[in-house]
């Protein structure tokens, strides 16, 4: 059964940066493409930003483009979210996923909180 976990979470000031990660288990890491989603208070949960199965290519929210980077470590099953530059709108609980396809993911980890203060 495939678990997702993702940690690196918490309180920052605005500016600042966090690195998210998201530890994969029981599937082929490598098989999957990867993304990454999050939900403010209030709001439907909206994409932030997706990597392929090599992680040769991304895609990102334009919300996110410049300030945010997915990498994956195949090598590790381990996926992350490098966000730099930090806004108070990017407050939220960050989830990742993973899919055969883009758009067909089937599993979510259980999200971790990101608080931006200003």
């Amino acid at each position: 059964q495939v678990q997702l976990v993702e940690s690196g979470g918490g309180l920052v000031q605005a500016g600042g940066s966090l690195r998210l990660a998201c530890a994969a288990s029981g599937r082929t890491f490598s098989n999957y493409v990867m993304g990454w989603f999050r939900q403010a208070p209030g709001k439907e949960r909206e994409f932030v930003g997706r990597i392929s199965r090599s992680g040769g290519i991304t895609y990102y929210a334009e919300s996110v483009k410049g300030r945010f980077t997915i990498s994956r470590d195949n090598a590790k099953n381990t996926l992350f979210l490098q966000m730099n530059s930090l806004k108070p709108e990017d407050t939220a609980v960050y989830y990742c996923t993973s899919g055969i396809s883009y758009g067909n993911y089937d599993a979510w980890g259980q999200g971790t909180q990101v608080t931006v203060s200003s």
